[in-house]
C-alpha cells in the first residue's frame, strides 16, 4: 500500500542558503531508492519559515530503509544541526 510521508522543518531565512543544497542531495538520493514514488516541497503562506515535504513511497518499509540509509542520516543531522531542531515526520495512508 503506498504511503504519504509529510516532513516538516522550521528553516529560518538566515538558514536557507546552507538547507537548499541538503535537501536537494536528500531528493537526489531519495529518486534512487526501491519504493520511491515522488515528492514535493511546499511552504507556508502564512508563516515563510515552515516548509513541508510529502513523499510518496510504495510502503512504508520502503520508506523506513530510506530512513534508515546512513547517507540519509548523515544529510539529515547536518540539517537538524543548522536548525537547531529534530525535524518532524508522519507516515499516512489513504483511509
Amino acid at each position: 500500500m503506498a504511503v504519504k510521508i509529510i516532513i516538516k522543518r522550521s528553516v529560518p531565512e538566515l538558514s536557507r542558503e546552507e538547507i537548499y543544497p541538503l535537501l536537494k542531495k536528500l531528493r537526489e538520493y531519495a529518486l534512487n531508492q526501491d519504493g520511491y514514488i515522488s515528492g514535493e516541497t511546499l511552504r507556508n503562506f502564512d508563516n515563510p519559515d515552515e516548509f513541508i515535504v510529502i513523499g510518496t513511497w510504495r510502503s512504508l518499509e520502503d520508506w523506513k530503509a530510506w530512513e534508515a540509509h546512513p547517507k540519509r542520516q548523515e544529510l539529515q543531522a547536518s540539517i537538524d544541526m543548522l536548525l537547531s531542531r529534530k525535524t518532524e515526520y508522519g507516515a499516512y495512508y489513504y483511509a
